[in-house]
C-alpha cells in the first residue's frame, strides 16, 4: 500500500554502522532503523542467537510457559524500577498496553472516572487509534474519525501549564523523556522530578515513553536514570530486540497487580525469538563499560556536531537532543528533508524529525572516528545546503 514514501535505496548487508546497496553503494547509517538496530547491523552474538533459537523452537503463544521470556523480564526487572514485564512486539502496542494499564490500576482502585491522561504537545506515541490520540498531531488524525477520548494536551516542559491541565478524572501523566518524531527535544531532568513529585501529589501515575530514548540510547539504560527518578509504568521497544520486533510495558506491582487473565494478551509477544535476540541485546548493553563508551562516544559526536553549528550558521541553528538520540536543529530556510537528500548524496544516513530537525540515532556500537565521519559527510551536506550554492548543488 502507498503509506511510505521510500527513498530509491535497497539494502542487501550490513556491518556494524555501515549499509551497502545492492548496487554495491556503501553507507554510514545513522539513522539505525530508526534508533532500532541498538548493536548494529550484522552483531555476531545477535544473529547467533536468533539463528540458534530458530533452530530450536520460534513460537508457541502464551498458552505456555517460555522460559526465554521468563529470563528476558527477570533481567530488565534487576536493571529497572520494575517488578514485572509484559512483551508485545511493537512502540504503539507497548503504548497501547500502558495506557490500558494505566486506567485499570484507577478503576480496579475504586476511582473509575480517572481516566483522562496528560500528554504534550510535540509527542508521538504511535500510529493505533489510541495512540493517535495520544500524540495529538492533527496531520495524524485527520480522516480516521474522532479521536479516542481521555487525552490532554499541554505545551512540554511547562509545569505551570501541566498542574493546570489536573482534575479529577486525570489518571496519569505521559511523557517522552526526550521527543524523537516531535524534534529530537530532551526535557530537563528537574521537570521529570517536578513530574514525579506532582504524581505523588494528586495521586497519578507517572508513565513514560522509553520507545526511542532507552535501551542505552542516552548513556544510560534507561533515559528517566538521569534525573534519578523512577515511573510507575514505562513502555520499551525499538532497540529492546536490535531490530528484531519486540516490545514491553514495564511496570510496578501495584500497576502491574491488575492486569490478569484476560485483560490484555498478545499473540506474537514475548515468542521464544523474540526474546532470544532480546536477551542477545541485553548481554551487550549490560556488559561492564558499555554504557560509558557510549557516554564517551555521545560527547564526542557532539563536538564535531557542535562545530557544524559554527562553521554553517546559515544552515544549522543548533544540537539538541541526549547522547546518541540527537538532531541538528536547521534554519527556517533550510528544509530537513534536503537536508536528508543531501547526506544522502555524501554517503550518510539520518532520518527527519519534527520542527525541521535531521535526527540522528546511530547504532549504539559507533567508534568516534565513526562519529568524526560523520561529522566530515555532515559538513559536506552543510555545504551542499548553504543558501548561496544550494541551487547549484541541487541541480
Amino acid at each position: 500500500m502507498p503509506t511510505y514514501n521510500r527513498a530509491d535505496l535497497a539494502f542487501e548487508r550490513g556491518q556494524g554502522a555501515q549499509l551497502w546497496t545492492v548496487d554495491g553503494r556503501r553507507f554510514l547509517d545513522f539513522g539505525a532503523g530508526i534508533a532500532t538496530s541498538s548493536i548494529g547491523h550484522g552483531n555476531p552474538h545477535l544473529t547467533k542467537a536468533i539463528a540458534e533459537q530458530a533452530g530450536r523452537v520460534m513460537h508457541v503463544s502464551n498458552l505456555y510457559r517460555i522460559p526465554e521470556a521468563e529470563r528476558l523480564a527477570a533481567r530488565h526487572v534487576a536493571n529497572s524500577f520494575a517488578d514485572s514485564v509484559f512483551f508485545g512486539n511493537s512502540g504503539a502496542e507497548a503504548n497501547e498496553g500502558m495506557i490500558k494499564a494505566v486506567r485499570k490500576y484507577h478503576a480496579e482502585t475504586g476511582h473509575p472516572e480517572r481516566y483522562e491522561i496528560i500528554c504534550f504537545e510535540g509527542a508521538f506515541h504511535g500510529r493505533t487509534l489510541a495512540t493517535l490520540a495520544a500524540t495529538g498531531n492533527e496531520k495524524y488524525l485527520a480522516g480516521f474519525g474522532p479521536p479516542v477520548e481521555g487525552f490532554q494536551h499541554v505545551p512540554f516542559d511547562n509545569m505551570n501549564a501541566l498542574r493546570s491541565a489536573i482534575s479529577g478524572k486525570t489518571a496519569g501523566i505521559m511523557i517522552e523523556p526526550v521527543q524523537g518524531e516531535g524534534g529530537v527535544r530532551p526535557c530537563s531532568d528537574r521537570f521529570l522530578q517536578e513530574i514525579r513529585a506532582v504524581c505523588d501529589e494528586y495521586g497519578l501515575l507517572m508513565a513514560l515513553d522509553e520507545v526511542q530514548s532507552g535501551m542505552g540510547r542516552t548513556g544510560k539504560l534507561w533515559a528517566h536514570q538521569w534525573a534519578g527518578i523512577e515511573p510507575d509504568v514505562m513502555s520499551a521497544a525499538k532497540g529492546i530486540a536490535g531490530g528484531f520486533p519486540l516490545g514491553a510495558v514495564l511496570a510496578k506491582e501495584k500497576v502491574a497487580q491488575f492486569l490478569k487473565p484476560g485483560t490484555h494478551g498478545s499473540t506474537y509477544g514475548g515468542n521464544p525469538l523474540a526474546c532470544a535476540a532480546g536477551n542477545a541485546v541485553l548481554d551487550v548493553i549490560l556488559a561492564p563499560g558499555f554504557l560509558e563508551g557510549v557516554q564517551r562516544v555521545s560527547a564526542h559526536l557532539w563536538r564535531g556536531l557542535e562545530g557544524l553549528v559554527a562553521k554553517h550558521p546559515s544552515v544549522v541553528e543548533a544540537v539538541r537532543g541526549r547522547g546518541l538520540l540527537c538532531g541538528l536543529k536547521l534554519k527556517p530556510e533550510v528544509s530537513n528533508g534536503d537536508m536528508q537528500g543531501a547526506a544522502v548524496a555524501e554517503g550518510l544516513l539520518t532520518v527527519a524529525a519534527g520542527m525541521n530537525v535531521l535526527r540522528l540515532a546511530p547504532p549504539l556500537i559507533i567508534t568516534e572516528a565513526e562519529a568524526d565521519e560523520a561529522v566530515e559527510l555532515l559538513d559536506r551536506a552543510c555545504r551542499r545546503m548553504t543558501p548561496s550554492t544550494a541551487k547549484v548543488a541541487a541541480k
